[in-house]
This record gives structure tokens, C-alpha cells and sequence, in this order.
């Protein structure tokens, strides 16, 4: 199969990269800067603007070539041509920044793919959503997806990406087959989102549990989140039109994954607690400097991080587990075993 993914450099992208070269698929990759992936076509472009020129490469170890003034939406026609299907991962993924920012990357970035996708005659479309763009605030405790609500979710990140969702759904058809997949808290080993942000505020102080943290959440460990994309892109007929969460299905408490994330990473620390609403208001507050004062880098507290912190979210698994023909293979004690061993070699390298 010859596939076409976005954002390939994430932690998520390298491994479904890595899974569909394996099984022998041709593999062009999509991002703004060169990846460094072994085995790929690659196209360097930003699909937040349609106007910037960008560059086209056969792959590591070869100089990018001139795209001789073409457009973005140029290169991702041509990048689509032939090809079957694509995989969208590409995202602005954080806890603040200004709107127009994710408006950019998760709304009008996944239109303008959508629409060439459509044009070039691509007949799979997998778009990587996020359980977020379900979540008002309240528990969900079994779950099924639940429909994406741009209206009643909180921050830009789960806004613009529940507009991102519908927009993706909206062109499945009989033409292109659309299927959105919502990986859950993924983490593992070389993670630099979830992991590294947990260890590094661990580090400085700074992470704290948000009301009796007992609350049970799901989460995804990466191996699993790749195969369950893979499986995506294989039954796309059967999943076509469907919005399905992704997770390893084994609900623990906030308290505990947080404990055994920074033991896995050699950190043995007491956390502090603040209440719930303390930390909520706090939150909305802090939301709102952040953005008046246009800082870039994380805020220490979001309403959005309160409430996934204060609120139960695990999700029934077994419509996604049906119309991807796909379970989980590694479980939650394999994968904290693996992030331990490779968190002890990285320290002793």
C-alpha cells in the first residue's frame, strides 16, 4: 500500500512509520522539517499555510531539492498522487497558546489535507483524533466515544481539534472511507509530551494532584496506540464514518500512574494536593495571563489540565476493539517494566 503520513517525527508517527515500512507499504512522510526516518519519501511543507514554498526530499542522506516556487497545496497533491491512503498525525498538541495558532495547524491544515486528499482520489483517510474533543468537564466512566463538541469542550487544543474531527468526518463517503481514531493518554518509552512533562515539573516542584487524585483514567502505551492506527488503516471499510477512542483498557488512578511514571523514572518523591475547584479557578486564571501576556511555554495550571486531572475518563473499548479487529497487546505492567529499563539505560549512557 502506498501511504501518505502527517506529523511522522511525534512519538505516535514514528511508530506507525516504523510498522508500515516493516510490513513492506511505500511511505512518504509529511512535515515541516526533514525527519531523519530511514525508508521514506519525504515532503518538508507546512500545512498551516498555503502559501509558503517548501521542499521535497527522497529521503535521509539526500540533499532536499527545489520546489521551484510550488505552493503548499501543490506539494500535497503531488505528494497524494497515486496514493492510497493517508494517515493524519500532524497536530499543535499543548495546554495553551494563542487560538489562531491551532486554528492553523488542527483546523484549516486538516481541511486543506481533506480536500486534496478528496481531489487526488485517495481512497482511506485515517485522521488521529483525541478523546478530548469529547470531554466537557464531567466523569465519563465506560464510555462510548461520544461525539465530538467544539462548543462544550475546554482549551483551543480540544476545540480546534473537535473542529478538525468533524471536518474529517463530514468528507467520508463512498469515494474516501474516513475514520477518526482518539489514542488516549499515550505514553512510553522517549516520550517527550506526557513523560518528560510529568518528570521535569516532578523535578522543579511543580506537579501536583488535583483534588484525592483517585479518580480512574485509561491510558495508551505507544506500541499499542500504533498497531490500533495500523488497524485503522486496514479496516477502514468496516470503520468508515465511526469516531473511536483507543486505550489500553485497564483503568488506574491519576495517583497511581503519576507514582509510577516517576518511579519507572528513577524518582521518588511525595506529591502535594490541591483541591479540585482550587485548582480549576486557578487554572481559568492562569489560562488568561498566559494568553494576554503571549508566553509560549507551559503555564504551571490550565482548566482544562485541572478537570482531565480531577474527572474519571476511561472508555468501553469494544466497539473499537470490533470494527478495527485489533486488541492491545502490551499491557500496562509490560509497559512500565519497559519504560523503567529504558529510562536505567538512558541514565547509564
Amino acid at each position: 500500500m502506498k501511504v501518505l503520513v502527517t506529523g511522522a517525527t511525534s512519538l505516535i508517527g514514528r511508530h506507525v512509520v516504523s510498522r508500515l515500512l516493516e510490513r513492506g507499504d511505500q511511505v512518504t512522510v509529511l512535515q515541516r522539517r526533514p525527519s531523519g526516518i530511514t525508508g521514506v519519501s519525504e515532503v518538508c511543507c507546512d500545512i498551516a499555510s498555503s502559501h509558503d514554498t517548501a521542499t521535497h526530499s527522497s529521503g535521509p542522506g539526500t540533499e532536499s531539492e527545489s520546489a521551484n516556487g510550488k505552493t503548499t497545496e501543490d506539494l500535497l497533491a503531488n505528494a497524494m498522487e497515486s496514493r492510497d491512503a493517508v494517515i493524519h498525525l500532524a497536530a499543535k498538541v499543548s495546554i495553551s497558546g494563542r487560538w489562531d495558532a491551532f486554528e492553523a495547524i488542527n483546523i484549516k491544515g486538516t481541511e486543506r489535507l481533506i480536500n486534496t486528499a478528496k481531489r487526488c482520489g485517495v481512497a482511506r483517510f485515517v485522521h488521529v483524533s483525541t478523546p478530548s474533543v469529547a470531554h466537557a468537564g464531567r466523569s465519563l466512566i465506560g464510555a462510548p466515544a461520544g461525539q465530538a463538541n467544539p462548543e462544550q469542550v475546554h482549551g483551543h487544543y480540544a476545540r480546534s481539534k473537535a473542529i478538525g474531527e468533524k471536518i474529517a468526518l463530514a468528507a467520508n463517503g463512498q469515494a474516501m472511507k474516513v475514520v477518526a481514531l482518539r489514542p488516549h493518554i499515550v505514553w512510553g518509552p522517549g516520550d517527550t509530551q506526557l513523560i518528560k512533562r510529568i518528570v521535569d515539573r516532578a523535578r522543579a516542584g511543580r506537579l501536583l494532584l488535583v483534588g484525592s487524585a483517585l479518580a480512574l483514567i485509561d491510558t495508551t502505551y505507544i506500541d499499542n496506540a500504533a498497531d490500533a492506527i495500523v488497524a485503522g488503516l486496514d479496516n477502514t471499510d468496516r470503520a468508515a464514518g465511526h469516531a473511536l477512542v483507543i486505550s489500553n483498557g485497564q483503568p488506574r488512578t491519576v495517583s497511581e500512574i503519576m507514582q509510577r511514571i516517576l518511579i519507572a523514572s528513577g524518582i521518588d518523591i511525595p506529591l502535594r494536593h490541591v483541591p479540585a475547584g482550587v485548582a480549576i479557578t486557578a487554572g481559568t486564571v492562569i489560562e488568561h495571563i498566559w494568553q494576554a501576556l503571549n508566553r509560549q511555554d507551559d503555564p504551571p495550571m490550565t482548566r482544562f489540565l485541572a478537570e482531565q486531572l480531577a474527572t474519571a475518563h476511561w472508555f468501553d473499548q469494544r466497539e473499537t476493539h470490533r470494527l478495527l479487529n485489533w486488541q492491545p497487546s502490551i499491557g500496562i505492567e509490560e509497559g512500565f517494566e519497559r519504560l523503567a529499563a529504558f529510562e536505567q539505560a538512558e541514565s547509564n549512557s
